[in-house]
């Protein structure tokens, strides 16, 4: 089976041309792509947090599939970055840009949690991972991406996936899975607390 997405947001062509002008070459595979728009459009009205708002081609998927009343909340400490995608999304009222570090951010948000938190950056992921994982509503998903080994890993990027996956496949909170699948990626679900046999 092709697993090309047969359609994609009509803003992503533009933020991937000034993604190349800019020379950006971090943004989320068009995979991961549809699959966020797809975790969008099964929460009406729904919460969402993007952690790395990059040049925005994350927050164009997602918001494809957000219907009219959902809501998303995305982070990025780069201005110069975000400006992209602000410049081309910034008109839809259902999203709101903040630029700050997410870490910092993480630590200081205070409001109602989310039902769908994609991390795409490394704080949320390899640092605070418990604070966005509070803040991910019951029977909502957090999704991360990235984490197929690639060449040119530092050497201790390995093993700290390693201890990600670890951290997230033993919380009691969450039952995760793993998706060997586009950039390769992991699901976790907040359910009711998991009693794991030992």
């Amino acid at each position: 089976m092709d697993d090309t997405p047969r359609s994609a947001p009509t803003a992503l062509a533009r933020l991937r041309v000034a993604a190349s002008a800019a020379d950006f070459t971090r943004s989320c595979d068009a995979r991961t792509g549809s699959l966020l728009s797809a975790l969008a459009a099964a929460r009406p009205a729904g919460r969402v947090l993007e952690l790395g708002t990059g040049v925005g081609e994350g927050t164009a998927w997602l918001l494809s599939g957000m219907d009219r009343a959902a809501r998303l909340t995305t982070v990025e400490l780069d201005a110069g970055v975000q400006a992209i995608a602000r410049e081309e999304l910034a008109a839809d009222p259902r999203v709101t840009f903040v630029t700050a570090d997410a870490g910092h951010w993480l630590e200081e948000y205070s409001g109602a949690p989310f039902d769908l938190v994609f991390a795409d950056t490394w704080p949320g992921k390899f640092t605070h991972l418990e604070r966005a994982l509070a803040l991910v509503a019951p029977g909502g998903t957090y999704l991360i991406d990235d984490l197929t080994p690639q060449p040119d890993w530092p050497e201790s990027h390995a093993a700290a996936v390693t201890r990600l996956l670890a951290e997230l496949e033993g919380h009691p909170d969450f039952c995760s899975v793993r998706l060997a699948w586009s950039s390769g990626l992991v699901m976790a679900v907040r359910g009711e607390p998991i009693e794991r046999e030992r």
